[in-house]
């Protein structure tokens, strides 16, 4: 009777275990991708026995480049060196992009979602995690448009938490196209850049909002519709549409929902706005509608044709003084191989010749998120000073 008792509990353990199997993940040989040598070099590995063709695709690269399969079925590659910093990538399975499943870093995006390859320079680069103190990311809902409900993410400045007598300014920064709140985050590395900066007193503390930049899309989601495609041309009337829809959404109700829920400093001259390609184009258009908010404006990688301005915002051109009184400070930056290069400098050289006092800075590359952090190297030390 004595061993009957104890089997009962054994048979327990092994159901319990054969049911905590069958909920994993299929098994097979371990793949560790990516893996980054001390030359730069970087060997990928995927997992797929039965594929007949694998392709490392990355932005570091000229062309994707043909893996090779071994015995167990890991496809393998090592490119480089490679230049430090952060990179997109993905394979390409029998003419199927796909993640990379052994790296838990993504690329937040509404279509595709790739994987990033961190490479670390000799030297740590402006987005390396040192000793420093550091700031908090938060993740946040708020009452948007039409009864919708918006996420942003917030990052807070070191020692945020422990002075509650202290205010602070904000820096709103906007993602582009079918980016989400989190990719200045995730691969813009904004609160890294800025806990360096802050700690190295290259830049003021403040507090970043991170909005979602396409909240008809958010709605469609919540309602039960498909999400509307992507506007092929910029500057047509239904781009400025929902350019205007994000606007009405980040005046009327995040701003609002920022300054009720977290230590605010009072004053446009403590609110910036900045963004990147679409976002860039969200941010002139709300900064030009609403110069008693904004302070500070900052566009990467984007521009607002002459002719738009000249038909909807004559009051910018007009008085050249009051604008550049209005804003402390107002930035362009674009890439020398950006596809929106030609439009950028047509805005920069157009506002220039009406007598504002528009900050420029080119750079080499294209528009990539490679050179967003360069922008948000250049401007972050010139806020709120």
């Amino acid at each position: 009777m004595k061993n009957k008792y104890h089997i009962l509990p054994m048979l327990l353990v092994l159901l319990c275990l054969q049911f905590a199997a069958i909920g994993q993940p299929p098994r097979g040989p371990f793949v560790i991708s990516p893996m980054v040598h001390k030359d730069k070099t970087v060997t990928f590995g995927y997992l797929a026995p039965n594929a007949k063709e694998v392709k490392l695709s990355g932005q570091f690269l000229k062309e994707p480049v043909a893996m090779t399969k071994d015995s167990v079925g890991i496809w393998k590659v090592t490119v480089g060196p490679v230049k430090p910093d952060i990179y997109p990538y993905n394979f390409n399975v029998d003419g199927i992009s796909v993640m990379d499943p052994s790296n838990v870093d993504y690329f937040p995006n509404e279509r595709f979602k790739g994987s990033l390859l961190d490479v670390p320079g000799d030297t740590p680069l402006m987005h390396a995690m040192k000793d420093v103190p550091h700031g908090a990311m938060t993740y946040n809902y708020y009452p948007s448009m039409e009864g919708s409900t918006g996420t942003i993410v917030v990052y807070t400045p070191p020692g945020y938490d422990y002075n509650q007598a202290v205010k602070y300014p904000v820096f709103y920064l906007i993602s582009g196209t079918t980016d989400t709140e989190e990719t200045f985050f995730k691969v813009g590395k904004v609160n890294m850049i800025l806990d360096n900066m802050i700690a190295e007193g290259k830049a003021k503390p403040m507090i970043v909002v991170m909005p979602y930049g396409n909240p008809i899309a958010r709605i469609a989601e919540q309602t039960g519709q498909s999400k509307p495609t992507d506007v092929a041309n910029r500057d047509s009337d239904d781009a400025v549409k929902r350019l205007k829809f994000f606007e009405d959404d980040l005046v009327g109700k995040i701003i609002p929902y920022v300054e009720k829920n977290y230590r605010v400093a009072a004053g446009k001259e403590n609110r910036a706005i900045a963004g990147f390609s679409r976002g860039g184009g969200q941010t002139l258009r709300a900064a030009f509608n609403h110069v008693d908010k904004f302070a500070w404006v900052c566009s990467y990688a984007s521009y607002v044709s002459p002719s738009e301005i000249e038909q909807s915002f004559p009051h910018i051109i007009k008085d050249a003084a009051k604008t550049n009184k209005d804003f402390k400070l107002f930035w362009s930056g674009i890439g020398t191989e950006d596809f929106l290069y030609k439009g950028t400098t047509e805005f920069n050289d157009f506002l220039k010749s009406k007598g504002i006092a528009l900050k420029t800075y080119e750079t080499d590359g294209g528009h990539t998120w490679m050179n967003v952090k360069k922008y948000l190297n250049e401007t972050l030390p010139l806020l709120f000073r």
